[in-house]
Formats: structure tokens, C-alpha cells, sequence
């Protein structure tokens, strides 16, 4: 069927005749109309027509709306276009968007000041941010419609002066300006107290004197920077917070400053802080400064504007008037980088002023919004900054001038577009316009401050609202410049505790664990080889002992060097009692065994002849015994120490010194010490009892050193072992009291001399054995050597009888020797004898002839008898000496010993002297 809105022509053929399939039929509308829907439409074979669902109709064209071209000489024609300059006729036949409407705007002029240079150049950022605000607000069709802002703008150089001229320029030039807009205070102050004169408005984006707080003086003045005195209140708390009583104070004399600094004097003599210094200067702060390092002034609040700001620290970095005796305060508005800017006026390097500096702490209102919240520019705090950067051209915000302010500059006109347009409906009742303002109109100024002064909106710097003085209420920010911490206004004294060298702690500890693996080491070794002959004769239950008392010292060395860098104070005491719990029952075990190996051996083998019997029956619970009684003699004397003068923790205190550093503190430092009411007495009594067992073992062991006993076979060991940690006690004990205030000196001989100790124990003690075992292959049972050699006969017996051996032969050497030689001198009598006998004939012939008696042929008996002391000759058979060598049973009997260097005078005849 035919659309609605139009008439269809098929192609050739009449409405009422009967296409085929896949014939296709055109939609045409008429006029300025145009197909809304399919266009073409086939013929299926269903007899249906394709997008049968959609309907075809006809609409007229859309029209175009073209914005009117801007003539300015013709003030009827459009300044702008409310509404899009182009909208569109929907398929539902609706426009997407409002009809536009020319407008004609009129415009009100701002006349504003921005310094560019001087004191602040904070017109660098802040009229880039003023313009970008008028842009938006000119761009809103629900602020201000029927008007146009426009700034005419001049650069003060933050000088009064130059602001003179520069504002009679302002009022005598056309057109009217409805409001003014300085920056800095100076030039505010100038501004304000003239602008009643005209009816006008001043609103400063930058200005914190409190001077232009007074409304009788300024009438019609307001700020979105908050006055100078919002800084002395939290000045005052930081002075209270850290106890500075002192304060000395700098400032250039203009009367921001001084206004500032005269409401500090009076808030700090009201919390009972002191002005000890005030100085100021017109243009160069040199005596000023020299005046601040004399009288010792500590905690500086400096006042004055940024080129004077490097001037002064300038002069600071030459007189030392800086570092960590010293905290200066400032005013936070300056540039970030205001220091490293190069100026002709002082002769100070970057690094100069950068060390001059480090430290000062500003206090300054909180000019940027912190929180994500879009207010009356329907912009956040950050999208601000970044459509700011944007318009900066990429300049570095730290080299820009009012990159701090540039949001109270944002907010400023804001505030002037609200209250502009809150005054056109009262104007417009009154029969009045804005456009009709001019300097001699009272009543449009009377509207324009009542609306500013009941001005209450988000802006990108915080809520913006007003005081009855004009003056921006907002929350300070307190910064500082890599400031370490709050310094002292006098020397105080900080009390530091002294603490064990943890490198020291932690290289005595590795000896000390290695000690105790090494002592693991001997335990199990002894336990092990318990079974064999040569370990039982050591009495190897001792020797375990010995090797649990070591471990057990070794261990005290943890607790020994643990103070309260490891563990809180209150743990303190139960470290303590660690301390002198493991340390004297390690002793008293190591030690004591010992001491009663040498003890026995001398009580039995040091004795006359009597003992003799009792050598052969060594009775080990004896021995266990006397070790017990050690042991129960130490825990008695500790548990009575413990009852009644229990151990505590102690602090000691050393002279004061002072830092290394500039720091104006001095440092009492602490030592902690485990101590009790009658510490003295109790040392004495425990070193007077460990002093006597220490010296009894000494003489001990001196005195067995010669004894050779089977059942003890390490005395000799044991003595060697008593030497070295008697000596080593009796030297670290006396040594450790007069180092007692020494902490690591302290820690190092005790700990160190326990290490040395029980290495040298467990060393001499059971080395020894370990080498004879592994080196001779004694590894096995006494059952097991008994099978293997037949006999029941230890080690320690036929060593005996191998080194009686040697001596036999020794002997029989000595004896075949003296028998030679009795043989010659045997031979020699025999000659002599036989020359006497050839001289008696000749004698005796001349006798014959008085004496007939008959010649004898033999020899006289006595002539031929030995010397005294020698043998009889007739007993040519040696019936008087031993009758072979060759065994050694003729030298010993079987149940008796003798030694290399006795033999019994029943055995081994006197040969000759």
C-alpha cells in the first residue's frame, strides 16, 4: 500500500495487477520530504515484502541554524549564540538539542594589577589561572547571561610606587572598571585605601596583611588569601609542641610584616614564649643577621618577601646562622625553587643557599582543594592544575611565580562572577542594571559587597567564603625542607642505653656454637667407644660430664651477650638468671670432674705404702660422689643467692657527652647491668670458693704429674686442662669487675675466655683419644680383643712389659761390659802377681844360704784376694751374680713392678764403684 504521506509509483504497472517474486518497488516522496524508512522493497516468495515491520513515511528536510557573524560596530547585532550552533531533526521528529538564540552581551570591565617581578612575581601563574576563569565563566549561560567579563591588567612589580601611576591609569581610562583586583599586599594596601574614594570593590588574590583587615581604614576590601595572623595561631602551637620558650624574630620593614609580627608578639606572650631578638632591615639584612648570631638566637621567624628571602639566607650561609642548632620559619607563598634562582643581588652559589635553607619550615594556607569534589567551576582541584600547566606552556612550576596562589586567583573571579550575577535580580527590582555603574553610583557598590560578603562556594582552593573583615578563612599547611626534627631552643639532655657490638655478639657466637658441636662431638665419641679397654680406664662417666659442663658454659654465652637491643626490659632479670644458672652448673660439671679425677689420683697414689691395696680398687660411685657434692654445693648456693637477693636489672649512668654533630643536646648515656642489693658479697663468696678449688686443683695436679696409674689413665690430661682454665678464670674474673662499664671489653674477655677454655678442654681430653683409637685400630670391646689375641692381658700391660724388655737388654749390655772389665783387671793381678813371684826366687836363694827351707812354687793366698769391693777370684764361676740375663723373669717377679731406673739390690750385684 501507498505511504501515508505520499503517493507511490510502481514501475510500468497499476496498483491493482499482481507482481512476481523478486519484483522490487521505490518509495518517492514529493517536495522537500525525504524517505524515513526502507527505500526499496522486495517481493518474496511468501508473499510478503521485505522489512515488512518498518514503515516507510515522508518528514521535511532539518534546518540548519548558522551563527550570526560578530559585528562589534553594530552593538543590536548578536556578541554570541546561546545554545549549539548546529542542531539535528531526529527520526522521531525532535531536535537534538534547543533552539539557539542570538544574544547581545554587555560587558564589565575588571581592572587588575599582577605583578610580573619584584618582592612576589606571583603573576606569573596567577593571571594565566585569572584568565582561564573568565573564559569558563563567560562560557556559562547560567552565570551572568546578559554580560561579558572582560581584565584589563597592568604589571605592578609588586611596588607601590609603580601601582600609583598604574591605578591612576586605571580610574582616568576608559572604559569604567567595576572592580578592582591587586596582588601583593603593599600595593593592596594602596589600592583599598584609595578605591573608597571611587565606589569601588577591591577584591586581592594574593594579599596577607593583617593591616587590611581593618574595615574602617578599608571599607570595601576582601581577599581569597587568608591575612598573615592565620599563620601566628599555628606558629604558637608548634612553639608549645616542641617547648621552645625562645624566639627570635626578623622582618622587613613594610607593613605587612610588621602588622604580622606585632599580633605574634602579642600571641606569644600570652602562651609565656619569649621575643628574645627582634631585628629588621629596609634593604639589606647583613646587620640584621650578624645581630641574630650574636645573641644566640636559635628559633627564627623570618618575614619578608622572596628577593629579600635570598638576601637573607644569603647573609645566614655566611654567618653559619643555619643546620640542626637552628630552625628558621618562613612564609610558605614563595616559589618552590625560590632559593636556586639565580639573583645579580646576592653573591651566594645554588649549593650555598640550598645548604643555608635546608631545614626552615613555612606555614601556609591550604590553597589547593585535597579532596575530589567538583564545586562552582564544575572542575576538581586536579583538572584544575593540568588545564593551568596546559595554559603555562609547560614552564617548570617551581621557576613559576604564584603556581602556589594561582588557585586563590581561580577562586577570586569566581567569587566576583557569583556575586555579579546574585546583585543583577535586586538591581534589576531597584530599576537598575549593571552596566549603569559608574565611580559616583553608591548603590550598585552597596549590592556587589553585600553579595561577595555572603559569598559561600567549592572552589579548587577549598570552600570559599568570607569574614566580617573581608578576610578568606582556610586551614594552614605547615611544611619544611628536609627537616630531620624539631631542634632545642637550649641544650637539653637525651638519655641513650650503650648496647653490645652485634658484630662482637654475633662472632663470639659462632665460636661459642661451634665449641658446642664440638662438644656434642667428644659426648658421642665417648659414649660410643665406651666399651673399649682404654676408654674405660678414663673413667669415661667423668669425662661425659665434662663434656655436658662445657656445652652448658658455651651456652651461658647467648644469654651473656643479650641486652635491651634483643629483648624488651622487663625480660631483662630472667636473662640474667640464665646467665648465672648455666654459667655455674657448666662450671661446676666440667670443672668438677676434673677436679675430682686429680683428686683421687693423688688421695691413692701420692700415699706411703699403706695405700697400696686400695690403688688396686678404685671405687667409681666415689668419684660420682664427690662430683655430686660439687654440683649440690653450687645449686644450694644459687638458690639461697636467688631467695634472698634475688637478681635485678640496673641502669648506670656515665658522664654527658656531647654529639658529634651541630646537634645543641647533650647525650647522658646508660649501660643496663644484672645486679642485686649484695651483688659484692655474693661474688665474693662464689669467687672466694671457685678461687680455692681453681688453686687446690693447680697443686693437685702438680703433685700427680709423675704418677702413673692404670685406672685414671688421663690424669696427666686432666692436670693440663686444670692449668689452662685455672689461669684462665683467675685472669678474667678480676679483669671483667674493673671492665664492668665496658660493655663490649666486658662481653669479650668473659665470653672469649669461656670459649678458650672449653676448647682447650675438650682438645686436651678427648683429641688424645681419638688419635690412639683411629691411628692403633683400637676400636674394638674388651670381648672382642680378648678373641683376638688369646689373652686377657690389656694394652696397658704389654706396653709395660715391652718397655721391661728394653730395659733387660739394657742391662744385660751394662753387665757383659762390667764382666769384660772385671776379666781384664783379673788379668792384670794375675800378671803382676806372676812378675812378684818371679822376683821372690832371686831374694829367696840369697836366704837359701842362712835358711835351708825348700822354695814354694804357689803364691801367697792373701796376695791373690780381690780388692775391697771386688768379687772373690776363686769364684772364677760367677756364682754370685745372676745366672743368665737372657730372661727377664730373673730381673722382676711376677707380681711386683719395678721402674727403669731402680733396680733391687738382691737381683743386680754391685759390680765396682
Amino acid at each position: 500500500r501507498p505511504p501515508r504521506d505520499g503517493g507511490i509509483r510502481y514501475r510500468g504497472l497499476t496498483q491493482e495487477q499482481i507482481l512476481p517474486v523478486d519484483y522490487e518497488i521505490e518509495y518517492i516522496c514529493r517536495g522537500n520530504r525525504v524517505i524515513v524508512g526502507p527505500k526499496v522493497r522486495k517481493c518474496l516468495p511468501n508473499g510478503t515484502w521485505t522489512d515488512i515491520t518498518q514503515h516507510s513515511r515522508c518528514r521535511k528536510y532539518s534546518l540548519l541554524y548558522l551563527q550570526p557573524t560578530r559585528l562589534t560596530s553594530l552593538p543590536l547585532f548578536c556578541h554570541s549564540l546561546r545554545g549549539r550552533n548546529i542542531t539535528h531533526c531526529t527520526k522521531l521528529g525532535k531536535w537534538d538539542s534547543p533552539k539557539p538564540v542570538c544574544l547581545c552581551k554587555k560587558k564589565l570591565y575588571i581592572g587588575a594589577l599582577f605583578p610580573m617581578s619584584g618582592g612576589w612575581p606571583g603573576g606569573q601563574a596567577c593571571l594565566p589561572s585569572a584568565q582561564m576563569a573568565l573564559d569558563l565563566v563567560n562560557n556559562r549561560t547560567d552565570i551572568l547571561p546578559d554580560y561579558e567579563l572582560e581584565l584589563i591588567y597592568y604589571d605592578s612589580m609588586c611596588d607601590p610606587g609603580e601601582s600609583t601611576k598604574l591605578l591612576y591609569d586605571l580610574l582616568y581610562t576608559e572604559p569604567i572598571k567595576t572592580v578592582l583586583m591587586p596582588g601583593c599586599s603593599s600595593v593592596s594596601t594602596l589600592v583599598a585605601e584609595a578605591a573608597r574614594m571611587w565606589n569601588l570593590i577591591v577584591l586581592s588574590y594574593g594579599s596577607s596583611s593583617p593591616a587590611l583587615s581593618n574595615r574602617n581604614r578599608f571599607p570595601t576590601f576582601f581577599r581569597t588569601h587568608p591575612s598573615a595572623t592565620l599563620h601566628n595561631p599555628t606558629r604558637v602551637r608548634l612553639f608549645q609542641k616542641w617547648k621552645w620558650t625562645k624566639i627570635a624574630t626578623i622582618q622587613q620593614t613594610t607593613e605587612v610584616f610588621t602588622s604580622t609580627l606585632d599580633d605574634l608578639e602579642q600571641r606569644v606572650k600570652e602562651a609565656g614564649i619569649e621575643i628574645s631578638v627582634r631585628q629588621s632591615f629596609l634593604t639589606d639584612p647583613a646587620v640584621a643577621v650578624k645581630n641574630l648570631k650574636r645573641q644566640d638566637a636559635r628559633i627564627i621567624v623570618g618575614l619578608f618577601y622572596e628577593t629579600e628571602a635570598r638576601k637573607v639566607f644569603c647573609e645566614v650561609f655566611k654567618e653559619k646562622l643555619y643546620g640542626k642548632k637552628y630552625v628558621w620559619f618562613l612564609i610558605g607563598w614563595y616559589a618552590d625553587n625560590w632559593f636556586k634562582i639565580k639573583d645579580p643581588s646576592i653573591n651566594c652559589t645554588i649549593e650555598n643557599m640550598t645548604e643555608a635553607v635546608e631545614g626552615h619550615v613555612t606555614t601556609e594556607i591550604v590553597m589547593l582543594n585535597p579532596e575530589t569534589v567538583r564545586g562552582a567551576s564544575n572542575l576538581t582541584s586536579q583538572e584544575f592544575l593540568g588545564a593551568l600547566m596546559n595554559r603555562l606552556g609547560g614552564k617548570n612550576p617551581e621557576e613559576t611565580g604564584g603556581f602556589q596562589e594561582a588557585p586563590l586567583a581561580y577562586d577570586a573571579v569566581w567569587a566576583l562572577a557569583l556575586a555579579l550575577n546574585k546583585t543583577v535580580a535586586p538591581l534589576k527590582a531597584k530599576g537598575r542594571r549593571l552596566e549603569d555603574f559608574n565611580y559616583n553610583n553608591h548603590d550598585i557598590t552597596a549590592e556587589i559587597y553585600r553579595a561577595l560578603n555572603t559569598s559561600s562556594f567549592e572552589g579548587v582552593s577549598g570552600h570559599v567564603v568570607f569574614d566580617a573583615q573581608g578576610s578568606r578563612m582556610a586551614m594552614t599547611l605547615i611544611e619544611q625542607l628536609q627537616g630531620a626534627g624539631p631542634p632545642a631552643d637550649s641544650t637539653i639532655v637525651i638519655e641513650e642505653f650503650r648496647y653490645l657490638s652485634q658484630k662482637l655478639f654475633a662472632a663470639v657466637s659462632v665460636f661459642a656454637g661451634l665449641g658446642i658441636l664440638l662438644g656434642i662431638v667428644c659426648l658421642t665419641f665417648n659414649i660410643y667407644n665406651s666399651n673399649v679397654r682404654y676408654i674405660q680406664n678414663s673413667q669415661p662417666y667423668l669425662n661425659n660430664m665434662t663434656a655436658v659442663g662445657c656445652m652448658m658454659a658455651l651456652a651461658a654465652v647467648f644469654p651473656l651477650g643479650i641486652d635491651g637491643h634483643h629483648i624488651h626490659r622487663s625480660q631483662f632479670p630472667v636473662v640474667c638468671q640464665f646467665r648465672l644458672w648455666l654459667l655455674g652448673l657448666g662450671f661446676s660439671l666440667a670443672y668438677g670432674s676434673m677436679f675430682t679425677k686429680i683428686w683421687w689420683v693423688h688421695n691413692l697414689f701420692t700415699k706411703k705404702e699403706e695405700k697400696k691395696e686400695k690403688r688396686k680398687h678404685l671405687e667409681p660411685w666415689k668419684l660420682y660422689a664427690t662430683v655430686g657434692v660439687l654440683l649440690a654445693i653450687d645449686i644450694l648456693s644459687l638458690m639461697i643467692w636467688q631467695i634472698v637477693d634475688p637478681l635485678h636489672i640496673t641502669v648506670e649512668k656515665f658522664t654527658r657527652e656531647a654529639p658529634k654533630g651541630d646537634l645543641d643536646v647533650l647525650i647522658q648515656p646508660l649501660l643496663e647491668h644484672c645486679t642485686s642489693e649484695k651483688m659484692n658479697t655474693w661474688l665474693g663468696v662464689v669467687y672466694g670458693y671457685k678461687g680455692l678449688l681453681l688453686l687446690l686443683g693447680i697443686f693437685l695436679a702438680y703433685e700427680t704429674k709423675s704418677v702413673s696409674t692404670e685406672k685414671i689413665n688421663d690424669h696427666r690430661a686432666v692436670g693440663m686442662a686444670i692449668y689452662n682454665v685455672a689461669v684462665l678464670c683467675m685472669i678474667t674474673a678480676p679483669v671483667t669487675m674493673i671492665l664492668t662499664s665496658q660493655q663490649d671489653a666486658s662481653f669479650a674477655f668473659a665470653a672469649l675466655a669461656i670459649v678458650f677454655s672449653v676448647y682447650i678442654t675438650l682438645v686436651v681430653l678427648f683429641v688424645p683419644k681419638m688419635r690412639r683409637l683411629i691411628t692403633r685400630g683400637e676400636w674394638q670391646s674388651e670381648q672382642q680383643d680378648t678373641l683376638k689375641t688369646g689373652s686377657s692381658t690389656n694394652n696397658n700391660d704389654e706396653e709395660k712389659s715391652r718397655q721391661l724388655e728394653r730395659e733387660n737388654r739394657e742391662l744385660q749390655k751394662i753387665i757383659q761390659e762390667k764382666e769384660q772389665r772385671v776379666s781384664e783387671l783379673r788379668n792384670q793381678l794375675v800378671e803382676r802377681q806372676a812378675l812378684r813371684n818371679r822376683r821372690r826366687p832371686s831374694s829367696g836363694t840369697n836366704q837359701n844360704h842362712s835358711n835351708p827351707s825348700p822354695p814354694s812354687s804357689q803364691p801367697d793366698p792373701k796376695s791373690l784376694l780381690p780388692p775391697p769391693g771386688y768379687p772373690n777370684p776363686a769364684s772364677d764361676n760367677h756364682s754370685s751374680l745372676p745366672p743368665s740375663f737372657s730372661n727377664s723373669s730373673n730381673l722382676y717377679q711376677a707380681d711386683s713392678k719395678i721402674s727403669r731406673n731402680h733396680c733391687h739390690n738382691s737381683q743386680i750385684p754391685l759390680l765396682y764403684k
